[in-house]
């Protein structure tokens, strides 16, 4: 069978009503500025960039990642504040506890040593936050986006008891696979 490579990437997803409250706020960016880009994929904290691995072993990405995700602890975060990247990238502030960036970094040496990724600048300076624009912001409307997201945020508080495998099928991100943390 000839090698098809996908596109994926691991990330913590915020589960329901908080994940339908943040999609929400990203419609709001759609019909107030016309920003798109961000509603390609759910809510979500990523934990390892995206990369591409053979289609016809997903399955063996998937057990591997089950099997890691076996060995780690859920914890809480809290999402509050908006921040930005430059004039090309909105986003809620992540409060989080030592967990995350520990979990980050065990998880990209294990990319590294056991899926055989590279590891990425972007994996070596890892800054958690939550998108909700990105891209398609433009220049003369990233005060008002930025004034009017934080007349719409609140402080929303996140339980992580999984981590999602998210694939690229067309142009959209879907969740693949979701896997269970240590209680």
């Amino acid at each position: 069978m000839p090698k098809k490579m996908g596109k994926y990437f691991i990330a913590l997803v915020p589960e329901e009503p908080l994940r339908q409250e943040i999609s929400h706020l990203k419609h709001l960016l759609k019909e107030e500025f016309g920003v798109k880009y961000a509603l390609k994929s759910p809510p979500h904290i990523t934990l390892k960039m995206p990369f591409v691995y053979n289609e016809n072993k997903e399955s063996v990405l998937e057990a591997k990642l089950e099997s890691f995700f076996l060995e780690e602890s859920g914890f809480d975060l809290s999402l509050s504040g908006i921040g930005n990247f430059g004039n090309r990238v909105v986003y809620l502030r992540v409060k989080y506890p030592p967990d995350l960036p520990a979990l980050q970094q065990r998880l990209v040496r294990y990319g590294k040593r056991t899926l055989g990724q590279h590891i990425e600048l972007s994996d070596l300076n890892y800054h958690p936050h939550l998108t909700l624009a990105f891209k398609d912001i433009k220049k003369d409307h990233f005060d008002r986006l930025i004034d009017f997201l934080k007349s719409k945020v609140s402080r929303y508080h996140m339980a992580v008891e999984t981590v999602s495998l998210l694939k690229k099928t067309d142009s959209h991100w879907i969740i693949k696979n979701n896997f269970n943390l240590l209680k």
